[in-house]
């Protein structure tokens, strides 16, 4: 008769020991891996965020920047002459003032909402307010334009209010 191998009692009891510790490492590893997944996830994330925040930290410097420029435009086509109404050259810088208002509106920016408006210390700044009948602020003229980017105001519309 061919001999039979021995079996241990205590060597099952030590393999199911083996496979518990082992099978115990491998979920370790796996909770460990699943972490630094979700750690870099969130970290990339931060930093979409925080990217998408600074295009539109510098983007709403240089609209700051330029406003001054289309300020300037907007004034020289309020005091034309009038032997020059109608000029060509009027007429082209009329043009650009349209085309930096269609590239602000373009980049997201917007024109804030002034004369016959509710006045709204959040959008308008009053710089005189005239007497009238009625109980409510109302916007009559507007000195400078004012801007928003989202909700971000970029300048704030300088205003006259009157109640109304």
């Amino acid at each position: 008769m061919p001999k039979q191998p021995k079996q241990s009692q205590h060597s099952q009891p030590a393999d199911d020991a083996g496979q518990q510790a082992m099978q115990q490492q491998v979920d370790d590893l796996t909770a460990a891996l699943q972490r630094e997944r979700a750690d870099a996830m969130n970290l990339r994330r931060r930093h979409e965020e925080q990217l998408a925040s600074l295009k539109t930290h510098v983007q709403a410097q240089v609209v700051r920047e330029l406003l001054p420029v289309i300020d300037n435009f907007e004034r020289a086509l309020k005091h034309i002459p009038e032997d020059l109404t109608g000029n060509e050259y009027i007429k082209g810088v009329g043009g650009i003032v349209k085309q930096f208002e269609k590239t602000l509106a373009g980049l997201g920016v917007q024109k804030i909402k002034t004369v016959g408006q509710p006045f709204d210390p959040r959008y308008h700044e009053a710089v005189s307010m005239e007497e009238g009948e009625g109980d409510q602020e109302v916007v009559c003229e507007e000195l400078q334009s004012g801007y928003t980017l989202g909700e971000e105001v970029l300048r704030h519309a300088m205003v006259r209010v009157r109640m109304q």
